[in-house]
Order: structure tokens, then C-alpha cells, then sequence
């Protein structure tokens, strides 16, 4: 068994309660504030799928509301689907005609926006908090009316359903600051915003693993986990990213690169050292299998691991298509081979 666990393994399970670390999103949202102090000065911020009771993004943005100069914060959060799960869409139906949905299949809204306790301060004790009036779904029709309130979204929404997520966000056209899987980049829902630079990877998740909390009822049965002296539990996921469209000042930093000579002689890489790069058998592209390894003096089509995004810098190149999506491709739908063996997913690229 990996010691990791991996974003599509939830998905396949089917248990999205992946509860972010307080730390992380701290060091996130420092990102945008070096870059641009203002972005949340004055502003309304969404955390649908949230809950203060279990929630690191409620009580971040709560204990730093007055920090940040926002407007107001409002969290929504889901509803335990016990009863939906046994009795269908009928018992929701029928609870509706009956005067609405029982507490417990209710979701809840927590309000922030003024020193309800006259302390002093706004902070996460003023948070006022009233049952909604169906489950808590983001796509219900009370959540809508307050994403469209909203400045901006920020949240970890369910892994399984971030494609829905996204553009629940975008056709309302908001600012929104989300975690999601790395390979949700290869969505075809999601690759066409990253080209138009409608959508880019935040600043502080790279490589690696993160931590999340996850429910007591979660299997831990894989290395990567621990439980703390409180019972919680925690297990490491690899393959995330902060996904948005909130500017920060690393994705404008250009990468310093090596000329096609300088890698064949000293690249730190033996697939390119010594050997090159090699061509497609199916595209007119050269391919570069690591992103510190792209030629600094190719003018051609390069075709390059979607982790570039990770240090992808508008300013320096342009992004023309993902391999599977590509129409001159003469296997559309398919990946490139090299010497007839497909290659991992690769975005094409070229230097402005």
C-alpha cells in the first residue's frame, strides 16, 4: 500500500471530507496579501461545504476578519444525508409538504459581520448561526443567492464533484480560491481555462503531500496517517493544488532556463543528458519531461508535464493545447507516443 493517499482513491470512495490544516490555508491567502493587500479588504467571503464545528477555513477567515478588513464572511455547511440516503428523493418531497425538512437533514448558515458580543473585536465568538431551509447543497437555490451575494468562494469542495464546483463558481463570475486534485488540470472542463488564463495554480502548494483531517469513520489503511492525542485523525494526500483566480506575485516570475546544448551536456537529468530531446510519433513537438529541463532557445512546440503549471509564467510562454485535446492531432483523444509507447499527459507550449 502507498504511504499517500491520493484525491482519486476518495473519489472512488466516495468520502469527500477532506478537512483542510489551518496552517495551509494561512500560508495560501498570505500569497495574495504580499501580492495585492487588498484583495479581501472590503470584500463578502462564500465558504460553501464548511462547517465551524470541524472547519480550519471558518475559523481563519473568523479569527482573521478585522486582518483581512473583510465586509462579511458566511459559511454554509451540508446537512447529514442519513435519511436522504435510505428514503430517496420521496422523503425530501414529502418532508417539503409537511412543513420542511427535519433539523438533522437541514444544513446550517454561520454569519459574521460585527461585534455581536460587544468585545471589542469581530472574531470567530461573534458568529451568528440559524438553520437553512434544505440540506446545505451548493447547488440549491438559497446557496446560489449567496454565492451571487459573494466577493469571493474560498473552500476545499467535495473532490468528487469539483468539476460541478467550478462551474457553479464561474457562471456566476466570481473571484474563488478552492482545492482540488492536480489532475483536474486534464479535465476538458477545466484545461481551456488554464490556456485563456482564466484559471491558474495558487502560490504555496508545489509537490509533495499535504495533511488533511478526515472523519472517525475514515479507513486508515495506509501509512500516511496519524491520530493526535484529541482522537482526531489524519491521513497525506498527494496530487493537490490550490486552483484560482486570484492574483499572486510567483506565476509572473520567469523560469531560468538552460539552451538545448547546455541541457544535452548538463542536465541533471540522464533521460536528457547526454541524449536530448526526443520527437513525437503522432504531433510536431519535441518532448521535455521535466519542466526545469525546457530549452531556453527552442522556438518549436514543446510538450511538457502538466506539474509546469506549477511554475508557468504567462509573460514567458504560451500554452497551446493538451495532448488529448489537441484537433490537428492525428489520434485526438489520445495521449503522444514516443517510439510507439503513450506518454504521460503533456500540455504543449512554446516561448513567446
Amino acid at each position: 500500500m502507498s504511504n499517500t493517499t491520493t484525491l482519486q482513491t476518495a473519489k472512488r470512495a466516495k468520502n469527500d471530507e477532506f478537512y483542510t490544516q489551518y496552517a495551509d490555508i494561512q500560508t495560501e491567502v498570505n500569497a495574495y496579501l504580499q501580492f495585492a493587500p487588498e484583495t479581501f479588504r472590503g470584500k463578502t467571503v462564500l465558504l460553501p461545504c464548511d462547517d465551524p464545528e470541524w472547519s480550519n477555513f471558518t475559523r481563519f477567515f473568523a479569527e482573521n476578519f478585522e486582518a483581512l478588513s473583510l465586509k462579511k464572511l458566511i459559511s454554509t455547511s451540508y446537512a447529514p444525508e442519513a435519511k436522504r440516503e435510505k428514503y430517496g428523493v420521496l422523503f425530501e418531497y414529502v418532508a417539503r409538504q409537511h412543513g420542511g425538512l427535519p433539523k438533522n437533514e437541514r444544513g446550517k448558515i454561520f454569519v459574521l459581520d460585527h461585534d455581536a458580543n460587544q468585545s471589542g473585536r469581530i472574531d470567530f465568538d461573534d458568529i451568528k448561526w440559524e438553520y437553512l431551509e434544505g440540506d446545505g447543497d451548493f447547488q440549491s437555490k438559497e446557496v446560489k443567492q449567496l454565492r451571487d451575494e459573494a466577493d469571493i468562494i474560498v473552500t476545499n469542495p467535495p473532490f468528487s464533484l469539483f468539476r460541478e464546483f467550478l462551474k457553479w463558481i464561474l457562471a456566476a463570475d466570481k473571484k474563488f480560491l478552492i482545492i482540488g486534485n492536480m489532475n483536474a488540470v486534464t479535465y476538458k472542463e477545466v484545461f481551456p481555462l488554464f490556456k485563456s488564463n482564466q484559471l491558474w495554480l495558487g502560490a504555496s502548494i508545489h509537490s509533495g503531500d499535504r495533511e488533511f483531517g478526515v472523519p472517525k469513520e475514515y479507513p486508515l489503511n495506509a501509512a500516511g496517517w496519524r491520530i493526535d492525542a484529541k482522537g482526531n485523525r489524519f491521513i497525506r494526500v498527494k496530487g493537490v493544488r490550490w486552483f484560482t483566480n486570484l492574483e499572486h506575485g510567483e506565476r509572473h516570475q520567469p523560469l531560468q532556463l538552460m539552451t538545448m546544448t547546455d541541457n544535452l551536456k548538463y542536465s541533471r537529468h540522464k533521460e536528457i543528458r547526454g541524449v536530448g530531446f526526443r520527437q513525437y510519433d503522432n504531433y510536431d513537438a519535441i518532448e521535455v519531461p521535466f519542466t526545469d529541463a525546457i530549452p531556453a532557445d527552442y522556438e518549436g512546440v514543446m510538450g511538457v508535464p502538466i506539474s509546469f503549471l506549477d511554475k508557468y509564467c504567462p509573460e514567458q510562454f504560451d500554452i497551446l493545447g493538451l495532448d488529448r485535446y489537441v484537433e490537428d492531432n492525428p489520434r485526438y483523444g489520445y495521449r503522444f507516443t514516443i517510439n510507439g509507447t503513450e506518454t504521460y499527459a503533456r500540455i504543449l507550449i512554446r516561448h513567446k
